[in-house]
């Protein structure tokens, strides 16, 4: 089931990648006190009493050349565009959205302008407004400025929720009123769905809703060469060779503007749902333009989520070839994504056909390699002889010394490794590990999740 999705959103500099490094339990966002410092996606895991849910740091409103007659205010009036697009994505993608304010600011009108877009996106749901917003009043430091968020009733967003992100007060309040809001969520059973989800991912105009098309044969979604024409994740059903499977057609992750080329816009929200619910994901790469960091970022999400993946470069029709070529560009798009080196690489051209017809084979291929189970006497003999080639090397003058292993589970395959102490494992051995079971069982397009557990005698 895919985990809660909560948005942090609010004009800039009141402190959202703070909270955000707060919630998530490190420093993973940079932060200052310059608006728009936060230029690229982050999705992190966060748990509180017992509910683990994904928190989104909407960050980097970048500016726009938007312009209006009256400013909303002195410090956002060249954001609007982006605070509006960012608002309305939270307001529909999200489970829970935290709307941050500022207390040494006040109410402003920027501030205004969100609660009247969140205001609109909302649904009801069950007889409950969608998604549910709590207003968080960040910097309230001392018990004057925590007697000032008064002034926040006037939003008409409920109780204001006083903490300092910085400080890290009264966030566990906040995570107790948090987690009430969508632990529904959180308990929701799906009903019950046996097709195979494949999602299509992928930067702006790489043409993913032409693959679609060309997948089912016919015109169902539109197709247009200017990017974000998809606006929703699009779920579409079919059946290939008898197995019934639902494709999940995505917006572009978009660039967020041309103060640093090549990193996402919020729409991450909209391909991170999509993730959460695939088996598979094809990742559409652009031929003409080659692997980008873009697509670096957006792979790192799906491996992140221990998603399946096929990558699809797209376009191939518009490349001048020779001998050489496809060899040139496999390199290139390996050294792109270099995380990814068990993951199937495809030519095709969504517009010809080119190859399409092996894109649906290649993600069930990969998928039941996700559900490849090794038997346990092989998994520890071929332990026995990666442990006979290449011992585990000492740290602080002990040695690591693996005992059993055993796969815990499938979908996505999962190994347990009984050692005299976990705290020895390096991360090299680990990836040693991991290249000699995929030598011998391959695992094509999937990774795999090694786990270390300290066996008591």
């Amino acid at each position: 089931m895919p985990r809660p999705i909560v948005a942090l959103v609010g004009r800039p500099n009141v402190g959202k990648s703070t909270l955000f490094n707060r919630l998530a339990g490190e420093r993973l966002a940079v932060v200052d006190d310059k608006p728009g410092t936060t230029r690229d996606r982050l999705v992190a895991e966060a748990e509180w009493n017992g509910i683990i849910f994904d928190i989104v740091d909407t960050g980097g409103i970048d500016p726009t050349n938007m312009s209006r007659l009256e400013p909303l205010s002195i410090d956002s009036a060249d954001y609007i565009s982006s605070i509006r697009d960012q608002a309305e994505i939270a307001a529909r993608e999200a489970d829970a959205v935290l709307f941050l304010v500022d207390v040494e600011s006040g109410v402003t009108p920027a501030d205004e302008e969100i609660v009247e877009i969140l205001r609109k996106q909302q649904r009801m749901v069950a007889g409950k407004l969608h998604p549910p917003v709590l207003l968080v009043v960040n910097r309230c430091d001392n018990a004057e400025r925590r007697a000032g968020t008064t002034e926040f009733y006037a939003l008409g967003m409920g109780d204001p929720i006083p903490i300092s992100a910085l400080h890290g007060t009264s966030t566990g309040d906040l995570l107790d009123q948090l987690i009430e809001t969508i632990k529904p969520k959180a308990a929701l059973e799906e009903p019950d769905d046996e097709s195979l989800k494949i999602a299509i991912v992928g930067r702006p105009n790489v043409g993913k809703s032409s693959l679609l098309n060309r997948l089912l044969g016919e015109e169902r979604v539109i197709v247009s060469p200017i990017p974000g024409t998809t606006r929703d994740a699009v779920d579409t059903q079919l059946v290939h060779q008898g197995l019934p499977i639902t494709l999940i057609d995505t917006a572009g992750i978009r660039r967020r503007g041309r103060i640093e080329p090549g990193v996402e816009k919020y729409s991450v929200l909209r391909a991170l749902k999509a993730i959460e619910r695939a088996e598979v994901v094809l990742l559409l790469i652009d031929a003409v333009e080659g692997g980008t960091a873009q697509d670096a970022h957006i792979a790192g999400m799906v491996i992140d989520k221990m998603k399946s993946v096929v990558v699809l470069v797209n376009k191939w029709d518009l490349v001048i070839k020779d001998s050489h070529t496809i060899n040139a560009y496999t390199e290139q798009v390996r050294q792109t994504l270099n995380f990814l080196d068990f993951v199937p690489v495809l030519f095709i051209s969504a517009k010809t056909g080119q190859r399409v017809s092996q894109v649906l084979p290649a993600a069930l291929r990969v998928q039941e390699e996700r559900l490849i189970r090794i038997p346990t006497g092989e998994l520890n003999r071929l332990l026995q002889k990666a442990l006979n080639t290449h011992a585990p090397p000492t740290r602080k003058g002990k040695r690591l010394n693996i005992l059993f292993v055993s796969q815990v589970r499938t979908n996505p395959p999962t190994f347990l490794f009984h050692v005299n102490n976990p705290d020895l494992v390096h991360f090299s051995y680990v990836r040693y590990l991991e290249n000699q079971i995929r030598n011998e069982y391959g695992f094509l397009g999937t990774p795999i999740r090694l786990s270390f557990r300290k066996r008591n005698r």
